[in-house]
């Protein structure tokens, strides 16, 4: 099976291409966002997973009506399983990162950073002693600037947050209550999946009444790390990174062969390419507990799309 490289529709307004999603803004303040299934790393898209974009957007409308009673989300309606019809926000300049345990490999993570000694990080103060992968006494909050134009993600404290006036103390506490509620119901929920929730992302916007709203994603394997809940305690105890949702097949595979950032990427394997396609599925599954609908052999995604956006054709 194909995937989906492209989903440029003539017919709609307003045209701009993301990473991974393509996006038309129509006039009456509604956003269409289509997910491709284009993977982005390393500042640059490696492959097309088949599937890719339709499971996270579905996985995400899974988490977003799990927790519609939380916070107002961005989603008005789906008119296509890669597609989310939203209202179009104002994107607050701060990315709100949930962590509840000392895990993570990137130069922000808790883990990294501790493991440089540092304890103090984020306005918070960590304890001497933690184990990798262990988890923190409660979930903690760890804000990173959200970088446009790419440019890279910084790490911030709340102070810094409200001295740089990026958000009101008002938004702020409200960003907090609603980051901290939004990741205990995916734990919850998660738990009875045999899942540890182990740290997400969430991104929020205002909208021109200057209402809060998360927008984005939810809880997808792309936005959030998952662990096997019956491997932690084994995997804790020996110094093991518990196991997850192994989806970087692709960005160890080129990072092992090119130095990812300067030269050409070589050719990667079909096998590899729908290895991982599978683990998104069998992601999904696992998240949310219900079965995804097999795609018939052949179907012509774009096409099907197209078909289901038409009653948007000529809206300015």
């Amino acid at each position: 099976m194909s995937g989906l490289a492209e989903a440029f529709i003539p017919e709609l307004p307003r045209y701009y291409r993301g990473k991974v999603r393509e996006n038309y803004d129509l006039s009456d303040g509604r956003r269409i966002i289509i997910a491709s299934d284009r993977l982005s790393a390393f500042d640059r898209i490696l492959a097309v997973i088949p599937d890719k974009g339709r499971v996270l957007t579905q996985t995400a409308r899974y988490w977003f009506e799990q927790t519609a009673d939380i916070c107002p989300n961005h989603v008005l309606e789906y008119p296509d399983p890669n597609v989310v019809v939203g209202k179009r926000l104002d994107i607050l300049p701060v990315e709100i990162v949930v962590r509840g345990y000392l895990a993570g490999t990137t130069g922000t993570s808790l883990l990294t950073l501790y493991k440089k000694g540092d304890r103090n990080m984020y306005g918070l103060s960590l304890p001497n002693g933690l184990r990798d992968n262990e988890a923190l006494p409660a979930p903690v909050i760890t804000p990173t600037s959200k970088a446009f134009d790419g440019g890279h993600d910084e790490p911030l404290s709340p102070d810094d947050i409200l001295e740089q006036k990026l958000v009101t103390p008002a938004q702020w506490e409200q960003l907090s209550t609603y980051a901290l509620a939004l990741f205990a119901r995916g734990q919850r929920i998660a738990a009875e999946r045999g899942l540890i929730l182990v740290d997400t992302k969430y991104e929020f916007g205002v909208d021109s009444d200057g209402t809060i709203i998360l927008a984005d994603e939810i809880h997808t394997p792309d936005s959030s790390r998952y662990w096997l809940a019956d491997s932690y305690p084994a995997r804790l105890a020996s110094g093991q990174r518990p196991l997850s949702f192994d989806k970087d097949f692709v960005r160890a595979w080129v990072a092992e062969r090119c130095d990812p950032y300067k030269d050409e990427i070589p050719a990667i394997p079909d096998e590899l390419i729908m290895q991982t396609a599978e683990v998104y599925r069998q992601a999904y599954q696992s998240i949310t507990g219900e079965m995804l609908e097999p795609i018939h052999t052949g179907e012509n995604i774009l096409q099907r799309i197209r078909s289901n956006l038409t009653p948007f054709f000529g809206m300015t």
